[in-house]
């Protein structure tokens, strides 16, 4: 069905690797809806890559931290005052005020896609006085958007369970294409994504001292100075690799010449326990087996078929011996990665696009959903 309806995505971060929002606005540009996707330009941007849908990045002085969220809100705000749009979509807690503004002001529908639990993220809960001001913004804006999507169900059912609001839910699930040959001989082992707390580095890094093998680290984050502290710390700088941010499709490239990919987080935050990673699916896609945590999400996937070895206990020595198995144990490496092949067909993008179709439809030309509000 086409359209000429316009949507406009809101992020903090660089949009060249947001892959969700990519498929996502690519998606919705298909369909025939005109798409903007507003992000952040870093000193480290590189020139943006070309879409079927408009992109724009706002140059910040702050890059970080409380200065960077109060500039970012602002000239955000001000952009989209001077742009027309039929719906704004805010991606998390840190665009949600000015899309809630804009929307009121412009008299226009509002989206919230929550990408995670974001108070329950572990920077945030573990700072009692960041997580009280975060937790007082989505009290009191997140009930104001009726319309919304999440990446999973129990995300989805924490978020009506505390603010009454049904959200749907459209997975981090790579698009399905052809599987190349594999052209490497070296084992490697890949983490891919963001580098930020909470994402089990405090364990990886020193399990790294009993694995056979080499960990290469594709991305960059909060917590990427003391991954390298902790890499130096334990002598481990012969095997662990750091490849910084990559681009999408060279990232893809390097997935799929891995040998195993690595999705662990702690135990610290609500958002962790109820986590579905891109890179989850992303290894899946790439026909390669992964080292996984055993939490809720994780395991309702990895069944009746599995394709990932997942573990509870996330020790240095645990996740030791689970990535050995993976990297000797033929018999249990080939299973895996045979399921993976098969799950592929089932979790990707293509089906799962569909939900987002229907969701901005029923946007559109359902029952009416708009609020008329008062600032």
């Amino acid at each position: 069905m086409a359209c000429t309806k316009k949507i406009v995505f809101t992020v903090t971060t660089d949009i060249t690797y947001d892959q969700r929002m990519q498929r996502i606005c690519t998606s919705l540009s298909n369909e025939g809806y005109q798409v903007l996707l507003i992000g952040c330009k870093l000193p480290t941007s590189t020139a943006l890559q070309a879409a079927n849908f408009t992109q724009k990045r706002i140059k910040c002085i702050f890059t970080k931290g409380k200065l960077f969220y109060m500039e970012y809100t602002f000239k955000l705000f001000v952009y989209l005052l001077r742009i027309k749009m039929d719906a704004i979509c805010a991606i998390d807690l840190d665009t949600i005020i000015p899309c809630y503004y804009i929307s009121v002001l412009k008299n226009t529908k509002r989206v919230y896609d929550a990408h995670e639990l974001f108070c329950e993220m572990k920077e945030i809960v573990t700072r009692p006085f960041i997580y009280k001001c975060w937790k007082k913004i989505e009290q009191y804006f997140v009930p104001k958007y009726k319309n919304g999507y999440t990446v999973n169900e129990p995300i989805a059912n924490e978020f009506k369970k505390m603010y009454g609001v049904h959200y749907d839910v459209v997975r981090n699930i790579a698009v399905l294409r052809p599987l190349p040959k594999k052209l490497t001989v070296k084992k490697y082992i890949l983490y891919q994504g963001a580098v930020n707390e909470g994402r089990s580095f405090e364990t990886l890094i020193p399990a790294m001292q009993q694995v056979d093998g080499q960990l290469i680290i594709c991305g960059d984050g909060n917590f990427m100075q003391q991954t390298k502290q902790l890499v130096t710390q334990y002598n481990v700088s012969d095997k662990v690799i750091f490849k910084g941010k990559i681009l999408p499709n060279e990232l893809r490239t390097i997935t799929q010449q891995a040998y195993i990919g690595v999705t662990l987080f702690d135990t610290t935050g609500l958002s962790n326990y109820y986590s579905l990673a891109n890179r989850f699916f992303d290894y899946l896609h790439a026909g390669i087996p992964q080292l996984c945590v055993n939490y809720p999400v994780y395991a309702q996937l990895n069944q009746p078929h599995p394709f990932a070895l997942l573990i509870t206990d996330i020790s240095p020595n645990n996740i030791a011996m689970a990535l050995n198995k993976l990297l000797h144990n033929t018999v249990v490496y080939n299973s895996l990665q045979k399921n993976c092949i098969t799950a592929r067909e089932k979790y990707n993008w293509q089906q799962e696009e569909i939900v987002l179709k229907k969701i901005y439809a029923n946007l559109f030309y359902g029952e009416p959903t708009i609020e008329k509000t008062k600032i």
